[in-house]
């Protein structure tokens, strides 16, 4: 499984959504369109792709455009992901 694949499956977990609910790409618009997506998820959400990709995010780093859509916060991960390199 491809890196925006693997973020994709946490925001799933995160939100207890379902392929069959809806259908995520990159597009997917979460702050707003998605009732689920609330502060408690967005806590989740950072934790899981914390733990699945092996960084720390930084509270400074943490914004709502982070979270707008699906492919800002896969950009995040990638983001973080060369820092450690």
């Amino acid at each position: 499984m491809n890196i925006p694949d693997k973020v994709i499956s946490s925001i799933y977990q995160a939100l207890n959504l379902n392929k069959e609910q809806r259908n995520l790409n990159s597009d997917s618009i979460l702050l707003g369109a998605i009732p689920e997506m609330d502060s408690m998820a967005v806590v989740t959400i950072i934790t899981s792709l914390e733990q699945e990709f092996d960084f720390i995010a930084e509270d400074d780093e943490l914004d709502a455009e982070m979270f707008e859509t699906v492919g800002s916060v896969i950009n995040y991960v990638l983001r973080k992901i060369r820092e450690k390199e």
